[in-house]
This record gives C-alpha cells, sequence and structure tokens, in this order.
C-alpha cells in the first residue's frame, strides 16, 4: 500500500502495488528546468520587445513564475512557442521544423530557443541527488525504470550527467516526433513508455514536475502521479491531478518486498568461491539446471551465427546433464540452439520459452504465440525496407520474434535505428521492444519472459512442487525476469555471468566463459555424489 505520513509528509511506496516508475527528466532528475526557463525567458523577452518597438505596446517581459510554468514547461518546444505567443495575442506562421532561428515563425523561435539552451548546457548537467538514489532504491527492488522528455536534446543530457544506463527506456521528443505522439498534457508518451516497459499503466507511477506532465499522468490512467514542487507551486500541482505532490523525492521511500534486492553485479560473490554455500542451499534436493546460449555457454560475437559451442563446453554440459535435469533457455529458434547444442538428452527451451523439446519426443508450442505471426511477418518487412540503408544493422527473423542487432552500427547512427523500430511498432500494438546487448527484439506483447517460462517449464517436468533446486545462469538483461522468478519463488538462484557492472537480481557471479565451463564441472560432480 502506498502511504503518507502526514507529520513528516514522507511518502512510501508499497512495492506491491506497482511495477514501473515513468520519470520527468528535466526539473525532476536533472537540474536543466532553469536552464529551460532562462533561455526560455532570454528568447521571448527579446522578442517582445522588438514587438513593442513595432506596435507601440508597452513591454510585458516573459514571467519565469507564471508564463514559463502555465504555458511552455513539459510541452514540446514548437507547442510551447505557439502557446506562449497566443496568450500575448501575437499570431506568427507555424513554417518549417526546418527554419532557421532567426525566422520568426513559431518554428523558428523554437529553433531559436533550443539554440540558447545549447549554450547553456555547455556548463554541464547537474542531477537531483534524492532522484538518483531513489531511482538505484527502486532497481535494487527489481523497478523497472523509463525517462520521458519533450526534449530532443534528452540522450546528450543524459550522457552529459553520466546516468543514460540508469533507464530501461528512453521516449523523449526525437522518439515522439517518429511514433506521431502528442505532447503534454496528452498522456502519448508515458503511454508509450509503459508500453516499452511492458507494463499497465495501472500498475505505474509518473513523477512530474510541471502542471502539463501530471495532467497527462492522470488521463493516462496511471496508477499514481507523485507531483515534485521545487518553486511553491504545490497546489497547482495537486489541482492538475497530482495524487501526491513532495518538495523533493528525498521524502518518497520504497517498502521493501520480501524477495531479495538487486544489487550490483560487481559485488556479487563469485559462485565457484561459493561453492560450500550453495551446496548447503542445495542440500537434500537435486539441481535442475537453467543455461542460456549467447554469452553464457559461447562468448557474445559479432554475428549471431559466429556464435558457437566449444568441444570442451559441449562436454561439460553432456557430464552435468547425466547427472541432473538440464535445460538451455535461448531467445533464439529452438532448432537453431538445438542444433548448435547437439545433445539430445537435454530439454531446450527456444524464443524465450515459446518452444520447448525434449528427450523421447517432448515437443510444446506456445500456442498464444502462433497468432502473433501474421503481425511479426508485416513488421518484419517494414523493418528490413527502414533499416537496409544503415550500415551495420542486421536484423534476424525467429520464429516468435524479430532481432534487430546492432552491434556494429556506427555510433551516429543508433538513435536512427531505435527510431526506425519505434516508428514501425507504433503502427503494431500487438507486438513490443524488449532490449538486450546490443539488440532490440520484437516480440508478442503477452505476459511472457524467461522468468515465466523456467516457472511453466518446471512444472511440465514435474519439478515444480518437487524437491528440485534451481540454478540459472545468464547474462542478458532478459535473463533478469528468471533471476527475478527465482527470488519470488523460491525455487533456487540466479547466476550471472557478468561482463559491465550493472543492477541485477542474481545472488552469484562467474567472470567468463571458462568459469562457466568450471562451475558446471562442479556442479556435475556434486549432482553426481548427491547433495546431503
Amino acid at each position: 500500500m502506498n502511504e503518507i505520513n502526514p507529520d513528516t509528509q514522507r511518502f512510501t511506496l508499497g512495492r506491491e502495488a506497482f511495477d514501473a516508475v515513468i520519470f520527468d527528466l528535466d526539473g525532476v532528475v536533472t537540474r536543466t528546468a532553469k536552464v529551460h526557463a532562462a533561455a526560455w525567458k532570454t528568447l521571448f523577452d527579446a522578442f517582445l520587445q522588438q514587438q513593442t518597438a513595432a506596435t507601440g505596446q508597452a513591454f510585458r517581459p516573459f514571467d519565469v513564475d507564471a508564463d514559463y510554468r502555465r504555458l511552455v514547461d513539459g510541452k514540446p518546444r514548437y507547442d510551447g512557442v505557439a502557446d506562449f505567443l497566443q496568450s500575448r495575442g501575437v499570431a506568427l506562421p507555424y513554417g518549417d521544423p526546418a527554419d532557421p532561428p532567426e525566422r520568426e515563425t513559431v518554428c523558428g523561435l523554437g529553433n531559436r530557443k533550443n539554440l540558447l539552451y545549447l549554450e547553456q548546457l555547455k556548463q554541464g548537467v547537474q542531477v537531483y541527488d534524492a532522484t538518483i538514489g531513489l531511482i538505484h532504491r527502486l532497481r535494487a527492488q527489481g523497478v523497472r525504470i523509463a525517462i520521458i522528455s519533450a526534449s530532443r536534446n534528452c540522450a546528450a543530457v543524459l550522457a552529459s550527467a553520466g546516468i543514460t544506463g540508469l533507464f530501461d527506456v528512453r521516449v523523449d521528443g526525437v522518439a515522439a516526433q517518429g511514433l506521431g505522439l502528442a505532447g503534454k498534457p496528452a498522456p502519448d508518451v508515458f503511454l508509450e513508455a509503459a508500453r516499452q516497459l511492458a507494463v499497465k499503466p495501472a500498475r505505474s507511477v509518473v513523477v512530474e514536475d510541471a502542471i502539463a506532465g501530471v495532467q497527462a499522468g492522470r488521463r493516462g490512467g496511471f496508477g499514481l502521479v507523485i507531483g515534485v514542487d521545487r518553486s511553491g507551486h504545490a497546489q497547482e500541482l495537486k489541482d492538475a491531478g497530482a495524487h501526491v505532490v513532495v518538495a523533493d523525492l528525498a521524502q518518497v521511500s520504497v517498502a521493501r518486498e520480501a524477495a531479495p534486492a538487486r544489487q550490483r553485479s560487481d559485488e556479487l560473490p563469485s559462485a565457484l568461491a561459493a561453492l560450500e554455500d550453495i551446496k548447503t542451499r542445495m542440500k537434500g534436493r537435486s539441481p535442475a539446471v537453467f543455461l542460456d546460449y549467447d554469452g553464457t555457454l559461447t562468448p557474445i560475437v559479432q554475428r549471431p551465427e559466429l556464435a558457437l559451442l566449444s568441444d570442451d563446453m559441449r562436454d561439460a554440459v553432456r557430464t552435468l546433464a547425466q547427472n541432473c535435469t538440464v535445460v538451455v533457455m535461448s531467445g533464439r529458434d529452438l532448432s537453431d540452439v538445438r542444433a548448435r547444442v547437439g545433445l539430445e538428452d537435454i530439454v531446450y527451451g527456444g524464443s524465450h520459452g515459446f518452444e520447448i523439446s525434449g528427450p523421447r519426443g517432448m515437443h510444446i508450442e506456445q500456442q498464444q504465440g502462433s497468432e502473433f505471426l501474421p503481425w511479426l511477418d508485416q513488421v518484419e518487412l517494414a523493418l528490413r525496407e527502414r533499416l537496409g540503408r544503415i550500415a551495420g544493422v542486421l536484423v534476424e527473423r525467429k520464429k516468435y520474434a524479430i532481432a534487430v542487432h546492432f552491434r556494429q552500427v556506427a555510433q551516429a547512427d543508433l538513435e536512427a535505428v531505435e527510431s526506425a523500430v519505434n516508428a514501425v511498432l507504433a503502427t503494431q500494438p500487438k507486438l513490443r521492444k524488449t532490449h538486450g546487448k546490443k539488440i532490440f527484439e520484437v516480440q508478442p506483447d503477452i505476459d511472457w519472459d524467461k522468468g515465466r517460462a523456467m516457472i511453466w517449464l518446471l512444472a511440465k517436468l514435474g519439478l515444480a512442487q518437487s524437491d528440485a533446486f534451481v540454478l540459472y545462469l545468464g547474462d542478458d538483461s532478459t535473463d533478469e525476469d528468471a533471476f527475478r522468478a527465482l527470488n519470488t519463488h523460491g525455487h533456487g538462484i540466479g547466476i550471472l555471468v557478468r561482463d559491465e557492472a550493472r543492477d541485477t537480481a542474481a545472488q552469484y557471479a562467474l567472470g567468463s566463459i571458462e568459469e562457466v565451463r568450471r562451475f558446471l564441472g562442479e556442479l556435475a560432480t556434486l549432482a553426481r555424489g548427491g547433495v546431503t
């Protein structure tokens, strides 16, 4: 339950009530709202002075306190220009986004404001420490995080502040234009962020400091809208629809759930060094080992067809399978991963568990996934057409998914890749975008992931209520769903094959593919002797 203490005005988010939090950028995460306000004032004061000289009317400057909050804050740049000019009775042609900044059109003024803003940004971007701390606490609880902004400079601001990696999803002015999303107070950007996070708005929190943003959160049906009042306008945020208003996000805490918290991957204990601890936890139970393929059994490579299983690793998996249940769970198609591993006595989960096969003719497919095949066909054609001119992009069709690999794409073209994927998906609401290592994957928009596949498959194998102890080894963000499921259901432990430091729900880590091979060998020894 979400609760506010009337004595301290501290607000506690009940973890069981939500799955994701969507933050606005300016004024909530970064200290750039004042930079925006100053740029708007410089722009409009100079323009109004010219108008005064031409018309003889009294000069009334842009009011940062009233005009900024009421007319431009949180809106797309050109919408802000148009709304302010309308409030002053000034009519200008809309113009074109390509208008030079000196041209007196809505777009020209908007482009001039952007130049003023970018000039100010050269001095560096500061963040609100309390917000960053809250985001870390949320991520530690397994909460998904998105950033939204009307600004087309969002990516540059995040990079300058060094916080790009904190967010699972970004929906900014560039994405909004590519997807044809209406600006605040319309809820479009928030709804798109929720869609990309694969969460329901009613199970999500919006954090905003702008009146238009609060209105958008309420119009989108979000479960909780938190207003951040940094300038003494709490009542305006409440009137706009904020469920609760705080002066700073230091006032917001997160109720901890029973499952173990996420932590940084570089702080996890080594699974090899912790073998005795793992043996103790397995005592009296039979191990069932789930293995990701790419990045776990094989190194990450430039192209997916180059990921070949070594003979030593195949022998390690074979030996382990002779002593306990082994499942290889991969995003690859079933036929692909089965051919690459080449062992008959293990279970395979292809397409993140949409297809299952195993010994003695076992074969199961999620019928729900088959309904999406026509839409996947359409999106595949559209993606190939849009991305065909971007060097380094690889569009890989799988049966139940489409992978867009961008490992070999130039840095300057990465934004174009994601914008193209977003634009195509905007026409197909029955599919969703997920993220992996240098990859976007288009999948059916249903409640299914590696974690759910693992729990479902355990039941199919007759292990869910048995004495099995599950160990899941994986390296990618898609494996986090399995780690969280293990924490929630208490079936076993997650082991991350780590490369770069990040938040994870895993409990142990291995540092390389070679360490994975050694660990599987140790597990085989434990299983062969029986864990007593």
